[in-house]
């Protein structure tokens, strides 16, 4: 059984400042879905009100002491920026490309930070200050295309997967969160260090804090001359751009857009098609239909309605001005 951890007041400032790019987040379930087995993450809500709870020092807190488990967000949709890139593999072998990646980075004189997981690891890159989600992308995408490392999506059922996983974010959406490092996994019961430091909260975020962080400069001159890769450039529309509804006029219902549902409590889960066009979601249960009123819908990833109508190609029509 772990020791008793406690993150002092410093710790957790430095913790925000490293990874903490909005107000919003997540928190896995401490207890597994009695059908599927899954600790899901979910957003949590405040009690009696129902309005969206922000995180705060005390929540972080909680989280790096294994009370509670959060999940970060890569985007401020403010600003379209993230503080770090995140590169998640879990698949056989995945930390030969993970080791891959780290190595051809620090060719380019970029620490990356190696994190554990259940399966394989994370590979956490810090920013200087926040820097465009695109731009970001941009990079990773083109090395890890360079040096061969598969990326999932595109056809591709196993691969990195990069986060952010969006270019940018329109009012209300919240893009793909993923664990906060140094936090407990509920699913494997454990927490999972950075291999760059003693197994110590303190000197974990000593580390972390120490390392080189890459500044605008450099990322520009990473990306001068490329693009994102076309099987990977997900095009949207302009969020005043007129968008028709679905051709049959009728009310959208959501079953008729996923595939194979199964019966999960009091809900249908399946795939969903927002996850999906990311190249998440292997198990096909993020999304849950309810049973008794289908037009109740959700995705415990965290894709908005808006990001899954767009998905299966009925997005929700915009008021078109003269």
């Amino acid at each position: 059984m772990e020791t008793a951890i406690k993150a002092a007041s410093a710790i957790v400032r430095e913790y925000n400042g490293l990874f903490v790019n909005r107000g919003a987040y997540t928190l896995q379930s401490s207890r597994p879905h009695p059908e599927s087995g899954r600790h899901y993450y979910f957003r949590p809500k405040a009690r009696g009100s129902g309005g969206e709870l922000g995180l705060t020092a005390d929540t972080i807190r909680r989280h790096l002491e294994g009370e509670i488990t959060i999940g970060l967000y890569a985007i401020n949709p403010i600003t379209q920026r993230s503080k770090w890139v995140a590169i998640d593999a879990d698949y056989p072998n995945a930390m030969e490309d993970l080791l891959k990646l780290q190595y051809s980075l620090q060719q380019d004189r970029v620490e990356a930070a190696l994190e554990m997981s259940k399966r394989g690891g994370h590979l956490w890159i810090l920013m200087e200050r926040p820097a465009l989600a695109r731009e970001c992308r941009i990079y990773i995408y083109n090395l890890a295309l360079n040096l061969g490392v598969r990326i999932k999506g595109a056809g591709l059922g196993e691969g990195i997967e990069v986060f952010p996983k969006h270019d940018e974010l329109r009012e209300g959406e919240f893009g793909n969160a993923i664990r906060g490092p140094l936090g407990i996994h509920r699913g494997a019961n454990r927490r999972y260090w950075f291999y760059g430091a003693d197994y110590d909260l303190e000197k974990q975020i000593a580390y972390l804090s120490q390392l080189r962080k890459v500044s605008d400069d450099q990322l520009r001159k990473f990306i001068a001359g490329k693009t994102m890769p076309p099987e990977f450039d997900r095009k949207r529309s302009s969020p005043t751009e007129f968008v028709p509804t679905a051709p049959s006029g009728g009310e959208f219902r959501i079953l008729e857009h996923v595939a194979k549902v199964r019966k999960v409590g009091r809900n249908y889960v399946t795939r969903c098609p927002s996850c999906a066009e990311a190249g998440q979601d292997r198990s096909g249960d993020n999304l849950a239909i309810s049973i008794d009123d289908p037009r109740k819908y959700i995705c415990w990833a965290g894709c908005t309605r808006e990001m899954i109508r767009r998905a299966v190609g009925c997005p929700i029509p915009v008021r078109q001005f003269a």
